[in-house]
């Protein structure tokens, strides 16, 4: 792995390496960590790598890279969103496949232009929606898939974080800074940080689609330039009902991101917080509690459990699941058997549909009412 960004007082780099490296499939080799050279070779001596191998700037990076017999496979783009194109599409053309951040782009033109891009490189292309690397949303999503719920009729999604309730961006903290800048950001705040993350795993666990939104957004914090709330109400494709809620003031959450899915025959809820269980209601029967790595779980559960049931996996391990699946599909591809990513693993069609929501909802809140997704 190449990574670009992940630099000093990064968050998310240093996440990212963790992940890529836990099962022991990928190793961090290269980067270009920094804006500048400086800072990159700070980071590279923090990931202890080859002193040679952390550039100045990624076109330095894929073009030394690719004239090395020992050359990275993939990058993985760790940059503030405005980055996440001009990075992505410079790894395309240089035949080297791409793990992203999300959201995918910093706009939903670039998103299209990017699917683009992957179509036409034909390699492979990744995007870390963390979320949908726990074991038991992919157990929830099994069920939902198996009808196991009966017919949907109603989904409520909401993420709620506190981080954001002052304006800690004037203060110098670098990742305040960025995610409410539209320059760096993109055109969604709170909605582009975290509402896609919402949205994906809306969609992902239930197997519906978004078809009408009709969004909320305001900004509470004053003198911020991009919203820290939102609200909406969705349609689905099969005529369900959904909500969609996050905040970024909610004064006191941490991570609180909590699905809940509603069918005929009973329903589903599973928090981030705790993740390591999925609660089932049934309409005539008592409730039930699933737990992770837990025998009488589904194949896609189990298959990416780690250790024994009672032996907590989170967040660093969800993370890993997805960069296992995408190594696994690098391995494919280099033996010329690459087909469809893993159903699993998000792609790029989440990145066009996460950053078509942004677009929605930010057009929603526009017109005051509904939009057509």
């Amino acid at each position: 792995m190449g990574m670009v960004g992940g630099g000093p007082g990064a968050f998310i780099g240093p996440v990212h390496r963790i992940a890529a490296e836990l099962d022991g499939k990928i190793e961090l080799v290269a980067g270009a960590f920094s804006q500048s050279p400086e800072g990159s070779r700070r980071a590279g001596a923090t990931y202890r790598i080859d002193p040679s191998r952390a550039y100045g700037d990624y076109q330095q990076m894929l073009e030394a890279e690719r004239k090395r017999a020992d050359a990275i496979d993939f990058v993985a783009i760790v940059t503030p969103n405005h980055l996440h194109l001009p990075i992505a599409l410079a790894a395309l053309e240089a035949g080297i496949p791409v793990m992203s951040d999300k959201p995918a782009t910093a706009s939903y033109e670039e998103a299209l232009k990017l699917a683009v891009a992957v179509a036409k490189s034909g390699l492979p292309y990744g995007l870390t929606h963390t979320y949908a690397g726990y074991q038991m949303v992919r157990e929830a999503r099994a069920m939902c898939a198996a009808g196991k719920l009966g017919a949907i009729r109603k989904v409520a999604v909401e993420y709620f974080q506190g981080w954001l309730s002052g304006p800690l961006e004037g203060t110098g903290h670098k990742q305040a800074a960025w995610r409410t800048d539209p320059a760096r950001s993109g055109s969604g705040g709170a909605i582009g940080d975290i509402g896609t993350h919402a949205f994906h795993l809306l969609e992902y666990v239930s197997g519906l689609k978004v078809t009408e939104m009709n969004a909320t957004l305001r900004t509470v914090v004053p003198g911020r330039k991009l919203d820290d709330d939102c609200n909406a109400f969705l349609r689905m494709n099969n005529g369900a009902a959904g909500t969609l809620a996050c905040s970024q003031v909610a004064a006191g959450e941490m991570n609180e991101l909590l699905l809940r899915i509603y069918g005929e025959k009973g329903s589903l809820e599973w928090q981030q917080q705790d993740p390591n269980r999925l609660v089932v209601r049934w309409l005539d029967k008592p409730e039930e509690v699933y737990h992770a790595a837990a025998s009488y779980l589904g194949a896609d559960a189990r298959v990416v459990a780690r250790t024994p049931g009672g032996h907590p996996e989170g967040y660093l391990e969800a993370f890993a699941v997805l960069y296992g699946e995408f190594a696994d599909a690098l391995v494919a591809w280099k033996q010329g058997k690459l087909g469809p990513l893993p159903a699993t693993l998000p792609g790029i069609e989440a990145g066009v549909r996460g950053m078509h929501f942004i677009e929605r909802a930010i057009e929603s809140n526009k017109r005051q009412g509904w939009v057509e997704f």
